[in-house]
Parts: structure tokens; sequence; C-alpha cells
């Protein structure tokens, strides 16, 4: 199952040239991992309060086409698991037009707030936590 955001590109979003900044397509793929994990049925406050974080440890942005303010965009997220510490995050930012604006690809890890290292096997921590673990790529329980 996928996962999508629609947010409305903001006058605030904008530099002088009337551009899309970097930081609003940081935010704009933020915001949609957040409403994601919402979505999911997760509560980042427990998550939090026992002990773990989401940390992004790594952001890559590749620009397609050009937004601007007062259009709206769709932001996707699919979540990638591995084996190791990291996942992914792989999110396309799609124009109302049906362009692509641009791609957001995040690595990520759960940091135990305590120990201050990554979990493990942050695959785990998430799909336990989840009451629509497919919303984060996992299988449907059966």
């Amino acid at each position: 199952m996928s996962f999508s955001t629609r947010i409305e590109v903001r006058v605030s979003d904008l530099d002088p040239q009337l551009h899309v900044t970097g930081a609003a397509y940081h935010q704009f793929a933020d915001h949609s991992r957040f409403a994601c994990v919402q979505a999911a049925g997760i509560s980042v406050d427990e998550l939090i309060a026992d002990g773990f974080g989401p940390v992004n440890l790594e952001t890559t942005i590749k620009f397609h086409r050009e937004l601007r303010g007062g259009d709206t965009v769709d932001v996707s997220c699919a979540w990638l698991w591995g084996t190791g510490k990291t996942y992914r995050v792989e999110q396309i930012l799609t124009r109302a037009d049906g362009e692509v604006a641009a791609t957001v690809t995040n690595v990520s890890g759960l940091l135990d707030l305590r120990a201050r290292r990554l979990v493990n096997d942050p695959a785990r921590e998430w799909a336990a936590r989840a009451t629509k673990p497919e919303l984060l790529g996992f299988p449907v329980a059966s």
C-alpha cells in the first residue's frame, strides 16, 4: 500500500526568484514521512517516551520540474527495509499536472536515546508499534 500527502506551496516556501527553496523540499518530505508514521498508527510521543527517536542520516534531493507558489504537490512515501541499522524512505513529489517535481531519498535510523546508538533492528521496532504496518512497507499480518 502506498501513502501520499497533498501539500500546497505557500509564499513562505519561495525564494526571491519565486522558486521553491531547497529547505521547503526537505520540509515537504519530512511532513509527509511524519504523516505516514501517524497514519500507520504510531505515536511519535510514545516512541520517544519508550526511548527511541528517528534520525535522518542522509538526504538526497533530485530536482526535475519547478514548483511555484499556489501549486499543490503530492508527496509519496515508500519505506525500504534491509537487515542493518538503517533503512531508506524514497519519496516522489508530483505536481497536480502529473509531472514529477523532485525525488527525495532519506537514509534513516532509529536512535536509542539512552545509549545514543542506532538500534540494531529498526524494522522490528517500527513494525511492533504500527497498527497499519503496510503503510511502512511491511507485509499485512494474516
